[in-house]
C-alpha cells in the first residue's frame, strides 16, 4: 500500500471508531449507515470543509498546515502514538519539516559502544527507527508477512498504532525455548533515530535462569548458526569480532544478544 493509501486506511479506521456521543454531537440522525463519525461531523469539529476532509481523506496531506493537522488530531481524538503516525503520513506526503531537522546517526559512538560492553548481564541492543514508508525493505517485509499470517493481515489492516516504550515481550528460542522478557527503550537524544533496547526478566524467575543458560550457551556457539543452519559437511566458525554495527555488539554481550535475537518473537 501506498503513502496515499496509507492515509486514506487509517483516517477512515480513526473515524469509524468515534461515535457520535464520544465527539460531545447532540443533534446527529439516529438512522446512520457508516459506523462511528461521518466525514461532515468530522469536517465541522477539525473546522474545515466538508470538501477539504473528503481530500485529505482520500489521502492527500501534501502542503497541509500544522494548525489543520493538530484539529483534525483533536477531531478524531487521536493519541500520542497516533498523533505521531498522523505526522510521520504528512511528512512522507511531501511536508516541509517545520522544525530543524538533524541528521540521523549512522554508527554507534565509541562511548556508546563501551556502555553496551559493560552490559554483560543483560540482552541489549542499540536500535535503528525504520519510519520510512518508502523503505522498500520494511514495505516487502510487511507484504511478506501479509501474503503469510492471517492474524498479521488482519492486525495491519486495522491501523491501531502504539508507541513500544515499555512492555513485556515473548520469545521461542531454540536453545532454551520460551522466555518471556520485559524490555525498555531509552532515547538516545544525541543520537538522532537510535535507540538502546533492553531486555531484562524478574530475578530468581525460570526466564532469568534461562538468559544465564542461554549467555554460557552464546559463549561457546555460533548464534547465526541458528538461523543458516550449515551443511553438514561444513564445519561451524566462530565469528570475527569486527567494526560493530547496530545489530553487531562486542565480547559476551554481543553473542548474547545475537542468541536472543535469533529467537521467534511471538
Amino acid at each position: 500500500m501506498d503513502n496515499r493509501g496509507e492515509i486514506k486506511a487509517f483516517l477512515s479506521s480513526r473515524r469509524a471508531k468515534i461515535t457520535p456521543e464520544q465527539a460531545g454531537l447532540t443533534a446527529y440522525a439516529r438512522n446512520r449507515r457508516v459506523p462511528g463519525l461521518r466525514r461532515s461531523e468530522v469536517a465541522d469539529l477539525a473546522g474545515v470543509s466538508v470538501e477539504y476532509y473528503a481530500q485529505l481523506e482520500r489521502g492527500d496531506l501534501s502542503g497541509v498546515s500544522d494548525s489543520v493537522l493538530e484539529a483534525l488530531a483533536r477531531a478524531l481524538q487521536l493519541d500520542e502514538a497516533e498523533h505521531a503516525h498522523l505526522l510521520d503520513l504528512a511528512r512522507a506526503a511531501g511536508l516541509v519539516a517545520r522544525t530543524r531537522c538533524r541528521t540521523p546517526a549512522h554508527q554507534v559512538r565509541p562511548t556508546i559502544q563501551r556502555l553496551l560492553d559493560l552490559m554483560t548481564e543483560v540482552p541489549v541492543i542499540v536500535n535503528n527507527a525504520r519510519l520510512d514508508p518508502y523503505d522498500q525493505g520494511l514495505t516487502g517485509l510487511v507484504g511478506e508477512l501479509s501474503t503469510r499470517s492471517e492474524a498479521f493481515r488482519i492486525r495491519w489492516a486495522a491501523h491501531n498504532v502504539r508507541l513500544h516504550r515499555t512492555g513485556l515481550k515473548h520469545f521461542h528460542h531454540p536453545v532454551v525455548g520460551d522466555l518471556h522478557l520485559n524490555f525498555e527503550v531509552m532515547e538516545l537524544p544525541a543520537d538522532p533515530g537510535l535507540s538502546l533496547l533492553a531486555f531484562s526478566a524478574d530475578a530468581g524467575s525460570p526466564d532469568d535462569d534461562a538468559l544465564h543458560l542461554l549467555a554460557s550457551w552464546a559463549a561457546t556457539h555460533d548464534p547465526a548458526a541458528l538461523r543458516h543452519p550449515p551443511r553438514p559437511e561444513a564445519p561451524i566458525s566462530r565469528p570475527l569480532m569486527g567494526r560493530p554495527d547496530f545489530g553487531a555488539l562486542r565480547s559476551e554481550n554481543q553473542m548474547l544478544n545475537h542468541a536472543v535475537h535469533g529467537a521467534r518473537t511471538v
